[in-house]
């Protein structure tokens, strides 16, 4: 579907919806300071690409390294180990396109990433790439004090070689799903290839779909959602919609209803930007979340009489259907890095996801 034809006409008149722009500190008192002075860990030296215009620097470090926590970081910019464009600098500055961030990183990680024989469902596998069938319930990389029963412990489990561009807790991961999202992730098995990937996914030509159950018959068959996302003000593990500011960034998403029920909706969704809890935070917004989605206001868990209404059945059984949020990263559209084949994956949809949708085909019309 050619969804570009219900953009805005007037792009002359919009912002470039592939740049993120935020103010930038310009009233930095900043001095140059030998690199000796650095904390003497493993070397930096990047050059700030499009999507990360206007990030703070601590921000920009920490999604590249993972296996640095931010407060650490923090601590080894403020402490004089990091620079831009030659000059001492701080954890808040902003940076802009272009703007050369180098130093060292801090000697000490976290935590160590250990292979684990996590079961894995691979999709494709060559040389170069893996392609994988993400379970619910599987954290994608280690954070907040997961450092095992990740697929991250599970790809250096599995594979003998994976890149390390993202850090020690991203092994050859390129992208990420939610836990609880199921479906289709791209891994890289050398620095070179996810380079190429990453590039891929910063020029928006790899192309996801995903399927999501949401409640409420929505409306309009096809429409975009088009809104500022950041993290949310109050709960810090939440994103929410904004006006335009600088710590917001714009996010896109394309939808179409694929199927109808009387309480329900099944949906394709295109994401065009690709924001933390995106499009579970953009259907909320519209007013449709997606089912079990606990986080964005809906039950945790829903039987069958949630499902298709009424008060639960009395000293019968009301089977649980699903327990997450039903959202299924169901295809995924890239070119090959070396081959420039392109390249269609297709995940089918879970089981509890399926389940509920033939529940309501058969009983909740």
């Amino acid at each position: 579907m050619d969804f570009d034809r219900i953009l805005p006409e007037s792009d002359e008149q919009r912002e470039d919806i592939t740049s993120d722009i935020a103010p930038l500190d310009d009233d930095l008192d900043l001095t140059p300071v030998a690199l000796e002075q650095s904390f003497p860990g493993a070397p930096v030296d990047l050059t700030v690409e499009a999507r990360a215009h206007g990030w703070r620097v601590d921000h920009y470090l920490s999604k590249l390294y993972s296996n640095f926590s931010r407060s650490l970081l923090q601590k080894g910019i403020d402490a004089g180990g990091i620079f831009v464009n030659g000059l001492v600098t701080r954890s808040g500055r902003r940076l802009r396109v272009n703007d050369r961030v180098t130093g060292h990183l801090p000697e000490k990680v976290d935590q160590e990433i250990k292979p684990e024989p996590i079961p894995l469902d691979v999709i494709f596998e060559d040389d170069v790439i893996v392609v994988i069938n993400k379970p619910a319930g599987l954290i994608v990389h280690p954070g907040r004090g997961n450092y095992s029963g990740t697929l991250a412990n599970a790809l250096q489990f599995h594979f003998n070689e994976l890149s390390d561009t993202a850090g020690a807790h991203r092994p050859g991961i390129v992208h990420r799903l939610d836990r609880d999202t199921t479906g289709l992730l791209l891994v890289a098995k050398n620095n070179q290839i996810h380079a190429l990937l990453s590039s891929q996914f910063e020029q928006r030509t790899v192309k996801k779909q995903y399927c999501a159950i949401v409640k409420g018959v929505v409306n309009i068959d096809t429409d975009y959602i088009e809104t500022h996302m950041k993290t949310h003000t109050r709960f810090r593990e939440l994103m929410m919609v904004c006006a335009p500011e600088p710590e917001a960034r714009e996010a896109i998403t394309y939808y179409e209803v694929e199927k109808r029920f009387r309480k329900w909706s099944f949906v394709r969704l295109y994401p065009h930007t690709g924001r933390t809890h995106q499009l579970r935070v953009h259907m909320q917004y519209i007013g449709y979340p997606i089912l079990s989605d606990v986080q964005y206001g809906m039950k945790p868990v829903m039987h069958k009489s949630d499902l298709l209404g009424g008060a639960p059945p009395k000293d019968e059984e009301d089977p649980i259907y699903i327990k997450r949020q039903a959202l299924h990263a169901h295809v995924l559209e890239f070119d090959h890095p070396v081959t420039a084949e392109r390249m269609r994956f297709e995940a089918p949809i879970p089981a509890d996801m399926q389940g509920v949708l033939d529940l309501l085909e058969r009983e909740g019309k």
